[in-house]
């Protein structure tokens, strides 16, 4: 039988290990580049197949390390089978946090919901750097079950067509019931190995549990799946056919909206204002979503005027359309919080009002 002269490739693979950081940090942020392109809606089949075959992948890597690592001294595994499984199990792990990533930033509030996106990218990171901690069953195990639950709570809310606190906790239950059979079946490939981490393991499974029931209870994870497609402040809005029509001021210049500016609407005494948005929601979902018109008092804090609820029905491409409107709203600092039943923030859309005798100039504005 002929053999595969590698050789040749030597000088290549030498070029790859002196270059490892910079490569690894170019294709972190290609592949999440490509990802944020790539996935499309988090209730197709395509999307949900592909999470599921980067589940079994590092799933079925980790195990066959760990069946190998837990041969006798003479039988175990070569450096170079090594390698790959640690390549296989880091990559399939680094795309479904990836994955994550896009949905979770798409779906959240980054005002509300910034640590935990930022402990989710942490994980992400440090997935693409500690190549040689994947060679540890406890780390790589704990990654997984991470990945696991986070897949989890995507997954419950578009199968059931539900959000809130029992999907969440059903999700919760399925991670646990899942990788507890995964332990099982790696305990039978490799007792030994097994015992040793088993305790790390649990331990660090309980700790990744409470960390994420305690970021849903404090409202700090995002309200998966539901995201804000479009929203905006305007002087009147009404549909028209398929689309809505709205009436709009000037919208500052593009270098203002940089920097965070406030639109300003000037409005006459008694008029109205309307905010709209659209919400995407899984097709079959059905949830509330609430916008709570607050206002800001000189040298005090935000105090809420009114809340307006609308139930939505997820399905359509762009979100679920609808708008509320405040009648006479006083003049200054105003901020409307979009967020769900349950008070998970989905996104805000903040203005200044100002008082004045005439009309404002204004223009249509096609919402679809």
């Amino acid at each position: 039988m002929r053999t595969l002269d590698t050789t040749a490739f030597e000088p290549a693979f030498g070029w790859v290990r002196r270059h490892e950081r910079k490569i690894s940090a170019l294709s972190l942020a290609g592949g999440f580049a490509f990802d944020s392109w790539a996935f499309g809606r988090i209730d197709h089949a395509a999307t949900q197949a592909v999470f599921i075959v980067y589940l079994l992948v590092a799933g079925i890597a980790i195990a066959a390390l760990h069946g190998l690592e837990s041969r006798p001294d003479g039988r175990k595994p070569s450096d170079k089978t090594r390698a790959i499984l640690i390549f296989v199990t880091q990559f399939a792990l680094g795309c479904l946090l990836s994955g994550f990533c896009v949905f979770y930033i798409r779906s959240a509030s980054i005002t509300s919901s910034w640590p935990f996106l930022l402990a989710l990218a942490a994980i992400f990171i440090g997935n693409e750097y500690m190549r040689r901690y994947h060679a540890r069953l406890v780390f790589s195990g704990l990654l997984f079950f991470f990945a696991l639950y986070s897949y989890a709570i995507l997954l419950v809310p578009v199968v059931s067509g539900h959000i809130g606190q029992l999907p969440f906790l059903a999700s919760g239950a399925i991670a646990l019931g899942v990788f507890y059979c995964y332990m099982r079946a790696l305990a039978r490939l490799g007792h030994e190995r097994y015992r040793g981490a088993r305790m790390q393991i649990y331990a660090g499974m309980a700790l990744i549990t409470i960390a994420l029931n305690a970021a849903y209870f404090l409202r700090v994870l995002p309200p998966l799946p539901l995201v804000l497609t479009d929203a905006g402040v305007y002087h009147e809005v009404k549909r028209a056919g398929a689309d809505f029509q709205a009436q709009q001021e000037e919208e500052p210049a593009e270098w203002q909206a940089l920097f965070g500016t406030r639109p300003i609407l000037h409005i006459q005494k008694g008029a109205k204002l309307y905010v709209y948005n659209a919400v995407f929601a899984p097709h079959g979902l059905s949830t509330r979503i609430v916008h709570d018109w607050q206002w800001l008092p000189p040298g005090k804090g935000w105090q809420s005027q009114q809340r307006v609820g609308v139930n939505i029905d997820g399905g359509r491409e762009d979100g679920y359309r609808f708008y509320t409107f405040k009648t006479a709203p006083r003049a200054g600092q105003w901020q409307v919080n979009i967020m769900t039943g349950d008070g998970r923030s989905v996104g805000r859309v903040r203005f200044a009002v100002e008082e004045q005798a005439v009309p404002p100039a204004t223009g249509v504005k096609v919402l679809k």
